[in-house]
């Protein structure tokens, strides 16, 4: 079990406590749960069944919906395109995108793409865009605990996270059928974002790496979230964060015929952050872990590592 926390401490007179409780587990662990969020569940189970409706379309028409050209940052990316860092095997899931919803001249500014329409499924775009804004609401209250954790002011990520290039990620693990090889739901791998919000997925599978090597089942109530670090704030902290190893695996009851869903949102910064190493996280006589780049630039590097973008 991952250690459980409420985000309603937050905003009490039990803020500090919170902090430290948060800070600390990122450091050991990497994953949390997070209670009493505000998030309003009758919209996540409303999601899951038009997620669920937009899956079961036939192939050629949510082929429709793919933008090759954006890399699967928007729409439809189809089963087997994406793979783990430094894994030939495609992972066994399919896949849709949301970004935010901006103004065209903000889209344009920011230089990200537009979301796309599903017309079979008008209720699908309101859903999922309410439910993006309601997942960064809340990764914006644990962004702010963090940046307490570490010794910056409260509001340090605001400026960066507000427009960001945050994504909520509907995906289909489809049932397995007959030898896939090497191939699982989804191979080891770390985010690449600052932090990953998901909320409870329609069958077991999740797996932490623990600190000994060991798997680890991640099984959470319907009304928390888990929240876990990612690459981008392991760098930014200089490895004081863990972006811990994670996997779903091709369950038993994934190879009886059972379809799996979920939907994380990874909470991203807007390109031109600086993922430097912060000062308050590099110890004296230390050198920083790695070396100064932006949030755009190291997005970049990762989506080639993974096969959505072409070197």
């Amino acid at each position: 079990m991952i250690p459980v926390l409420s985000l309603r401490d937050f905003h009490s007179s039990r803020k500090n406590d919170f902090v430290q409780k948060l800070g600390k587990t990122y450091e050991e662990i990497g994953f949390v749960a997070i209670a009493d969020h505000g998030f309003p569940f009758e919209l996540s189970d409303a999601l899951y069944q038009v997620v669920e409706s937009f899956f079961a379309l036939p192939l050629e028409v949510k082929k429709q919906y793919e933008r090759k050209a954006l890399f699967g940052q928007r729409g439809y990316t189809a089963f087997g395109m994406e793979h783990a860092k430094d894994k030939a095997e495609g992972d066994l899931k399919e896949f849709w995108q949301f970004g935010p919803e901006l103004t065209p001249n903000e889209l344009e500014e920011l230089q990200y793409p537009a979301n796309i329409f599903v017309h079979e499924l008008p209720d699908f775009q309101g859903l999922g865009i309410k439910t993006y804004s309601e997942l960064l609401r809340i990764g914006r209250d644990v962004l702010k605990a963090i940046a307490l954790y570490l010794g910056l002011e409260e509001d340090y990520f605001e400026e960066f996270v507000l427009q960001g290039n945050s994504i909520l990620r509907p995906i289909h693990y489809p049932p397995i059928h007959g030898d896939v090889g090497g191939a699982v739901r989804s191979a080891a791998h770390e985010d690449i974002n600052l932090i990953t919000l998901l909320m409870g997925a329609s069958a077991s599978g999740l797996q932490v790496k623990d600190r000994n090597d060991h798997w680890v089942d991640v099984a959470t109530e319907k009304d928390q979230l888990v929240v876990n670090v990612g690459d981008m704030l392991q760098r930014l902290t200089n490895n004081k964060l863990r972006s811990t190893t994670h996997r779903v695996i091709n369950t038993e009851e994934a190879l009886s015929g059972a379809s799996r869903f979920s939907i994380p949102f990874f909470l991203h910064p807007i390109s031109s952050m600086p993922l430097n190493c912060l000062k308050e996280c590099i110890a004296p006589n230390e050198n920083p872990a790695y070396e100064p780049i932006t949030a755009g630039q190291y997005l970049d590097e990762r989506l080639i590592e993974i096969g959505l973008k072409p070197a």
